[in-house]
């Protein structure tokens, strides 16, 4: 079955595509700081109509530490998919609390969804992408809708399927733009940052964990691996599908499921 077609934007955001927008801010913004470019997108091109979307992981306290000196007051959308380490359910409650940011909004699964596609809890580790969907990438699709636009953390250095990551782009998904302030950051620029501003560490960082997901997905990546090793350890997926665009999901049917609605 087709996916389902995507609510209308906000009357806001239809002065201009996403596409169209992404294209132009790449060129103002070329050579600008990351606080620029947050700046930029906060306070001139989306007031009111922006989200942070943050995992609250190894690397997320330099975005909200940015975010948080820009506007406090700006959404941050927090994906708890009810299989996250208990570790970063700390760590975001005591991140926000330090940073001070007043609009922290926990993003949960639908009940529903998981009673129909994943009642035992077990789905990732027979269908991933099936499980991804209904924690992560739908919940995410439905709490954007109020915005124009959101922000990622993502950067080139985490990965080879990032290498090529621009400042500003069209999630084809929803098509709403999204902000990556942070693409051309290298690991040394984020330990550089957070040792200047004095940020602390996800917990899980000095276990091995450079990058962090859900519990049952995450493993310790060696020294010598690529920070996203451990994600996902042994299959050929990369991404959780939050930032997949085309493609088809691999989908194990349910009669009442919504992953059997979607491809």
């Amino acid at each position: 079955m087709a996916e389902e077609p995507q609510p209308p934007l906000p009357a806001p955001c239809r002065q201009l595509s996403a596409h169209a927008n992404a294209m132009v801010l790449n060129r103002v913004h070329r050579d600008a700081p990351a606080e620029r470019v947050l700046e930029d997108a906060i306070r001139v091109q989306y007031p009111g109509k922006l989200a942070l979307v943050s995992s609250f992981g190894a690397e997320s306290a330099v975005l909200l530490h940015m975010v948080s000196r820009i506007d406090p007051a700006v959404p941050v959308l927090f994906l708890d998919t009810q299989m996250l380490f208990a570790e970063t359910l700390a760590y975001q409650r005591s991140l926000a609390t330090r940073l001070g940011l007043s609009d922290v909004r926990l993003i949960r699964p639908d009940p529903a969804d998981l009673a129909n596609d994943d009642p035992g809890g077990t789905l990732h580790g027979e269908n991933p992408d099936g499980c991804c969907f209904i924690r992560k990438t739908l919940p995410l699709r439905r709490a954007v809708e109020p915005f124009c636009a959101w922000i990622t953390g993502r950067k080139r250095h985490q990965a080879a399927t990032r290498a090529g990551l621009p400042l500003f782009e069209e999630d084809r998904a929803t098509h709403r733009l999204k902000v990556n302030p942070l693409a051309e950051w290298s690991f040394a620029d984020v330990r550089d940052y957070m040792d200047r501003h004095a940020l602390p560490r996800h917990p899980l960082l000095a276990k091995g964990y450079p990058s962090i997901g859900c519990a049952p997905c995450t493993t310790p990546v060696a020294a010598d691996e690529d920070p996203r090793a451990g994600r996902w350890r042994g299959q050929p997926k990369t991404e959780c599908g939050i930032h997949f665009d085309g493609g088809r999901w691999v989908r194990r049917p349910r009669a009442k499921g919504v992953i059997d609605s979607f491809s």
